[in-house]
């Protein structure tokens, strides 16, 4: 009886964020080895929309930082609770730039949408915007930057699966939209974004597209597009992320692999999901 309890005990155990969270890390390490790299050449985005604050909470005291979100307005509320929670409790202490400048213990990524009245709200609260898809988006991302006298980090989304469903721009079109974010002072592009089709049943299906942004992002690089700061392929989310690593990517955006099945219900009246 004692041995029955001990092993569903364990089994339970073994499905815990914690669990969850450092089977994804051996995962990410275990594909970027055998792309010749390791966990370490890895940035791990947490894709947080589906979960609450108490699991945000848990995993950054686990010592996780950057975490994606979709919607501004969810972002917002969110990030504005986890910083009162964390320094009401001083539960940790703020991050440190390169330059000794304190940051909230989390670093936002906006990866879905976004609509032009939320362009200033991500621009103040992101390290990088994942979801710049055409100029009218990069024209506003400009347009808030400048007003509030800051430089933002940005990824050049790109359709490389030929989906309709998917936004981004045609991979003809990155060298031309590379060339125009170059002239927006205010807008630093670090790199191309891409989301393969939903193939849970059989991942290595999504390693075509994945092909195709790395010889774009190689491409780039080659001939100088996006300048010296041109380093982040983002590809790669729950059901895929280990081919994506084996394929190039060096971010990664990952939600139901570490939190588990959703726990919270983003407002559909935000804009709409783009991710995870």
């Amino acid at each position: 009886m004692t041995m029955i309890r001990t092993e569903r005990s364990q089994a339970g155990s073994a499905d815990t964020l914690k669990a969850r969270y450092l089977a994804v890390l051996a995962n990410i390490d275990s594909a970027a080895r055998r792309s010749g790299r390791t966990g370490k050449d890895i940035l791990l985005v947490a894709v947080s929309k589906y979960t609450g604050l108490d699991q945000i909470r848990e995993l950054v005291q686990l010592g996780h930082r950057d975490f994606g979100e979709n919607h501004v307005q969810a972002l917002t509320q969110r990030a504005a609770a986890l910083d009162e929670f964390f320094t009401r409790t001083k539960a940790l202490p703020v991050l440190k730039t390169a330059a000794g400048d304190a940051q909230a213990p989390i670093r936002w990524h906006m990866i879905g949408r976004l609509q032009r009245n939320k362009a200033r709200r991500a621009v103040e609260l992101c390290r990088l915007i994942h979801s710049v898809d055409n100029a009218r988006v990069a024209e506003d991302v400009q347009i808030a930057a400048n007003k509030l006298g800051k430089t933002t980090d940005v990824l050049l989304q790109v359709n490389t699966s030929g989906e309709e469903t998917k936004t981004g721009i045609a991979p003809a079109a990155v060298m031309h939209m590379l060339d125009m974010l170059e002239t927006m002072i205010n807008v630093r592009v670090r790199g191309l974004m891409t989301m393969a089709p939903h193939t849970s049943t059989d991942p290595a299906a999504a390693r075509l597209t994945f092909i195709r942004l790395r010889e774009l992002f190689e491409e780039a690089r080659r001939i100088g597009a996006g300048g010296e700061h041109f380093n982040i392929l983002s590809m790669g989310m729950s059901d895929d992320y280990e081919v994506a690593i084996q394929e190039g990517a060096n971010l990664v955006r990952i939600g139901s692999a570490i939190f588990g099945p959703p726990t919270h219900t983003p407002d559909e009246s935000e804009e709409s999901d783009s991710d995870e």
